[in-house]
């Protein structure tokens, strides 16, 4: 039986994970707005050289200030701020609008402000002479490779999250049931739709926060993914006898479900604005500073938390053991009371809920993500589960790990268009040599599908 209580386990879980969200909402500054700011100081000083000293949170909501110096040939260094009110902020697709500006002389006009927003802000020029932020960083100096190695590797932490949750979506349903269902990469995608819908939702009732838009994206990307993975897998897995056969009805629930999202979402991708974007500066390299925003270990942290939950509840709960019992034997299982067609209804419903939930952190790191962008997600993932060891859970999240490494040291020191076709020779290696995965069945030949 599963256990009623919470257990230590998961009250640790959901304080990481109210950390991590937590992470950039009240002590930092939104990018874009800090962007569009930066970009208008240029035109209070003209002829001017600047130099951002700081970025902060202003006195009210959607303000910033930004401290910066402003030094003119021939005339004294001048420290100088600039305060900068915003239509909006959080998830609003107009949190960018500039509303009003001002200086430490006072505000500027309306009229001023009008040309300076049409006229400036938003011109090729006035975006080429954005000061950028202050690079003198009170951080560690590292060598020029170690700082460029570190970059790529922050860079991977969402890919491999993404990858992992996708795989073990691959390994829960094979594990079970010994067949492949091709459809998590269109069930990422409408987990993806989901969490467009809610946060659309929350910010239609006039809510704009991050942390309530993204919760409510949450909630309706598990309930999509659960729920068109339990239902398009019962009519492809649990109602066709034969492997092939199903395996082609995979094939055709994900065009179902391209298509499907076409249709309801349209073709054009509806993108969530950045959040928690302003970059971290963590060590330095001269003038390259190695950096990372608060959304990647935020979505990094997600991934891992329910990643070492779904490591739990295959060991430690009923859920769990019947599975297992199921996987080894599944005669012996039913003589023991496991209902088969009942547990293969929950392992789809849970497959599909981690790959809508990889479908949130896209669109919670990258933006947004198309009604045909999660095939290439699927693939790689499946790739991943086949290198960790196709139905193993621990294999798929080590394989999701080591597929996202491999693509991003490829593109950092190897030519990206090369990097696709030497996954697919990877994965070739390790069919011919080790079939069964790292963490897979040690025989020479894998299961069948």
């Amino acid at each position: 039986m599963i256990r009623l209580g919470l257990p230590r386990f998961w009250r640790i879980a959901a304080g990481f994970i109210a950390l991590c969200l937590l992470a950039g909402c009240s002590f930092m500054v939104d990018a874009e707005q800090a962007r569009v700011c930066r970009v208008a100081i240029p035109a209070l000083n003209p002829g001017a050289r600047i130099a951002v000293q700081r970025v902060r949170p202003g006195p009210s909501a959607r303000t910033i200030v930004i401290d910066y110096t402003a030094e003119n040939p021939g005339r004294p260094v001048q420290e100088r701020m600039v305060f900068c009110q915003f239509a909006a902020e959080g998830l609003s697709p107009n949190k960018a609008e500039l509303t009003a500006i001002g200086t430490e002389r006072g505000p500027i006009s309306g009229a001023s402000l009008y040309f300076l927003k049409h006229y400036y802000i938003d011109s090729p020029e006035g975006v080429a002479g954005d000061p950028g932020s202050r690079l003198d960083a009170a951080v560690a100096e590292i060598p020029a490779g170690a700082a460029y190695s570190l970059q790529q590797l922050l860079v991977s932490l969402p890919r491999t999250a993404i990858y992992a949750l996708l795989a073990v979506a691959y390994a829960l349903v094979f594990g079970l049931s010994g067949r492949i269902n091709l459809a998590f990469g269109e069930l990422a995608a409408v987990g993806s739709a989901g969490t467009i819908a809610g946060a659309s939702i929350v910010l239609a009732s006039g809510i704009s926060s991050p942390l309530v838009g993204l919760s409510a994206g949450l909630a309706a990307a598990l309930f999509a993914g659960a729920f068109h993975s339990a239902v398009g897998g019962y009519f492809t897995i649990g109602r066709i006898p034969s492997n092939q056969p199903s395996l082609i009805a995979t094939v055709g629930l994900s065009l179902f479900l391209m298509e499907y999202l076409r249709l309801v979402q349209s073709p054009v991708t509806v993108w969530l604005p950045p959040i928690w974007s302003e970059p971290w500066p963590l060590a330095r390299s001269g003038d390259f500073l190695v950096s990372l925003t608060p959304i990647t270990p935020t979505t990094t942290g997600i991934g891992l938390v329910v990643a070492l939950g779904l490591l739990w509840l295959m060991k430690s709960t009923g859920f769990g053991r019947a599975w297992r019992a199921y996987a080894d034997d599944a005669r012996a299982a039913a003589l023991f009371g496991v209902d088969g067609p009942r547990l293969l209804i929950q392992t789809l419903a849970l497959a599909g809920a981690m790959a809508a939930l990889a479908g949130l952190l896209i669109v919670a790191q990258y933006g947004g993500l198309g009604f045909a962008g999660g095939f290439q997600y699927g693939l790689k993932a499946l790739i991943a589960a086949i290198i960790g060891g196709i139905g193993s859970i621990p294999g798929a999240l080590l394989g999701g790990f080591a597929v996202g490494l491999f693509e991003t040291l490829w593109s950092a020191y190897l030519p990206i268009e090369g990097r696709d076709m030497a996954l697919y020779a990877a994965l070739i290696v390790f069919l011919i040599f080790r079939p069964g995965g790292l963490l897979g069945t040690q025989d020479p030949t894998p299961r069948p599908v």
